[in-house]
């Protein structure tokens, strides 16, 4: 990923690792082909206008030159006219700045998915199944009737199970940044749990001081 706005790339930064990538962020594409040798991404999130090095459409033409990686450009430039240049120049999607963190990330996932790159769509730990393609939880065979933000992290939890999220990677792949309030997990976390617990045990774990943990 290469952005040269550092509270943006930080954000970014956060958000993917928080969905589980392995991320490379640069503040510009100096050391692009090296980068990416080394790194081998299976994708590219490129700001186009950067104040050194290549710009977006030239770095596009150097990951291209390297492997068939899907290529996002998120940019400030949104006339029809940058648009067509950043298609011309192998971009696979398009995202305008102020962009929605939420949005981003599902465009992320559909260029994986579409590149396959990214396969599974359902998530099972215990006797809870989480199919994201059909927005659907079940737990013992029961649908449980989830808010979409109660499935947002549900969600979340899933994809990363074993592993403990803290609250300002639930906040920034959930809300993004638009509201940076540590309570909004707590409230939505426990009517969540209280839904997945009328059907049996106890799934997510509070871990004091770092965060929460799906687990059977």
């Amino acid at each position: 990923m290469v952005e040269d706005d550092n509270p943006i790339r930080a954000a970014l930064d956060v958000a993917l690792r928080g969905e589980g990538y392995e991320v490379r962020a640069e503040p510009d594409g100096r050391e692009l082909q090296q980068v990416a040798e080394l790194f081998l991404p299976d994708l590219a999130v490129l700001d186009i206008r950067l104040p050194v090095g290549p710009d977006g459409y030239e770095m596009a033409g150097i990951l291209r030159g390297l492997g068939d990686m899907p290529v996002l450009f998120l940019t400030a430039a949104d006339s029809v006219e940058d648009r067509l240049a950043g298609f011309e120049a192998g971009a696979d999607d398009y995202l305008i700045k102020p962009f929605s963190m939420a949005e981003l990330l599902a465009r992320v996932q559909a260029l994986l998915r579409r590149s396959g790159r990214l396969s599974s769509d359902t998530w099972q730990v215990g006797d809870l199944v989480v199919d994201d393609g059909a927005k659907t939880v079940v737990r013992g065979g029961v649908a449980l009737d989830l808010t979409k933000t109660e499935y947002d992290l549900l969600a979340m939890l899933a994809q990363h199970v074993g592993k403990v999220l803290t609250k300002t990677q639930l906040l920034t792949t959930v809300w993004g940044f638009d509201a940076y309030d540590a309570n909004l997990v707590e409230v939505h976390m426990s009517a969540l749990r209280r839904k997945l617990e009328a059907t049996g045990p106890r799934l997510i774990q509070t871990v004091r001081g770092a965060g929460y943990v799906l687990r059977a």
